[in-house]
């Protein structure tokens, strides 16, 4: 690898390749004045645009006005993996935290979304480098190795074997050689997707349904009456219904906050490796990650080159959204550098084109939820835990039908319904986690190079688990 790391910042590999690939039209306009329309939606991401879609899909008669603070695809939505799948590999953990059926349900719902979104992305005229050829979980080191053992006992409980199968050291070299990789599991449901090109994809096609969408364009206040009022720095909305869709920024508001920590996840892009994969075997396009609870996320892109992530990234305090640490954090660039390194040498030697940050909204229970405040017509989405592509169908669909109070399907699924269990006030839970962020850390790093962890660091690993916290427990 080449020894000069670049520092993270704005924008993500993605976006930049995004724009230029539809020949970097210009923003939609900001709002001016005051507009009536039927649905204001706030935030054009992943989230508010299916929102915006699955409305349309339903009632063509709507009129909806969406506004996004910088352009849509800018944020999250434009700055992830672009691994796409549901909620298989979970189900052990949700489970455990909410109910076998529930998450049963959950991943169920997941399916329904790969579908949806598999149809928008291959549509014809549509190049978001989708790739759907299933998603590997890697042992990296031999105290992951446990985790196959443990999810495959739960599929056989479930009765879901045509979800995953376990492979062994030899079968796992047969998708990507690696000098650390040991068993896994393969993952039936999965692909990749260019996601910063499938935000722009969507805008499009919102566009073309007849949503009004105004970037640069940011929320400054909301009066929640009978309707709504969405005041901008240039003008208002005034509409019956309003749809928050704004990622990290709703983790301190007041029915948000005591159900929502913001953490931040780090990504990198290599420079083309096609030969260093082809030396390694690696001839697919599967989604891959490693089984560490700050786990690495990799695949490769369309044009041969490998993203690699680490989920390891700062906390913030208070969820302050806008936390410098979330997108400007060195080490976490370079913690993401280093599992490319271990995980990947021969890929690490292309050398790096782009590293970047962003935060991640974090649930108490670790999957997103989908509300209407109460005594009102606000609705919110939350919670996406880092796990938000084929997710934000999901809530794109709930949201719809809260909009429209609708009771079906989506309506009734746990991501609408479920109670959620509440997180450490202020300042424990930023001190807390990030005491326990670093333990966690120390210990796979630890376990990685075959020592034993500390005292310490192991102590505080534990400390979720023992206060029965459903996050940050491994």
């Amino acid at each position: 690898m080449k020894s000069s790391i670049p520092k993270p910042g704005d924008p993500s590999w993605w976006l930049t390749e995004a724009l230029a690939a539809e020949g970097n039209i210009a923003p939609a306009p900001a709002l001016s004045g005051r507009i009536e329309a039927d649905v204001a939606i706030v935030g054009g991401g992943f989230t508010g645009l299916w929102t915006a879609l699955a409305l349309k899909e339903r009632r063509p008669d709507l009129k909806i006005a969406l506004i996004e603070a910088k352009i849509c695809g800018a944020g999250a939505s434009g700055k992830n993996g672009g691994k796409v799948h549901g909620y298989w590999a979970s189900v052990t953990g949700l489970s455990a935290s909410i109910g076998p059926d529930a998450a049963l349900a959950v991943a169920r719902a997941g399916t329904v979304a790969q579908d949806g979104i598999r149809q928008f992305a291959t549509a014809p005229g549509r190049d978001v480098w989708w790739r759907e050829e299933g998603n590997l979980r890697v042992a990296a080191s031999a105290a992951q190795e446990p985790g196959i053992a443990t999810h495959m006992a739960t599929v056989r409980k479930l009765d879901i074997g045509d979800t995953a199968r376990a492979l062994s050291q030899g079968e796992v070299a047969n998708y990507v050689r690696s000098p650390v990789f040991r068993g896994g599991l393969f993952m039936t449901e999965g692909a990749n997707v260019q996601p910063a090109r499938l935000a722009r994809a969507l805008r499009k096609a919102a566009m073309a349904q007849g949503v009004a969408i105004y970037e640069n364009t940011a929320m400054s206040g909301l009066d929640m009456d009978t309707p709504n009022r969405v005041r901008t720095p240039g003008g208002e909305i005034i509409a019956r219904d309003v749809v928050l869709a704004t990622n990290t920024a709703l983790a301190k508001d007041a029915d948000i906050k005591p159900y929502v920590t913001v953490f931040s996840s780090y990504a990198l892009m290599t420079e083309p490796a096609g030969e260093a994969l082809e030396r390694m075997n690696w001839r697919g396009s599967h989604g891959m990650s490693d089984m560490r609870m700050f786990v690495h996320y990799f695949r490769k892109t369309a044009d041969n080159r490998m993203l690699m992530g680490s989920g390891s990234g700062p906390i913030s305090f208070n969820g302050n959204a806008v936390d410098p640490a979330l997108t400007g954090d060195m080490a976490s660039g370079q913690r993401a550098a280093r599992g490319l390194q271990r995980l990947l040498p021969e890929v690490a030697k292309a050398g790096i084109a782009k590293i970047w940050g962003g935060g991640i909204d974090i649930a108490s229970d670790r999957l997103p939820f989908f509300r209407t405040r109460p005594g009102s017509r606000v609705h919110i989405a939350a919670g996406y835990s880092g796990h938000g592509v084929n997710p934000t169908y999901i809530g794109g669909q709930c949201l719809a039908s809260l909009v429209l109070d609708e009771k079906d399907y989506w309506r009734n699924l746990p991501f609408c319904t479920r109670s959620l269990p509440k997180l450490p006030p202020e300042p424990f839970r930023t001190i807390g986690g990030r005491f326990v962020r670093k333990g966690i850390i120390k210990c796979e790093e630890a376990e990685e190079d075959g020592r034993k962890p500390g005292l310490i660091d192991s102590a505080a690993a534990a400390i979720p688990r023992v206060f029965g916290l459903k996050i940050g427990t491994r």
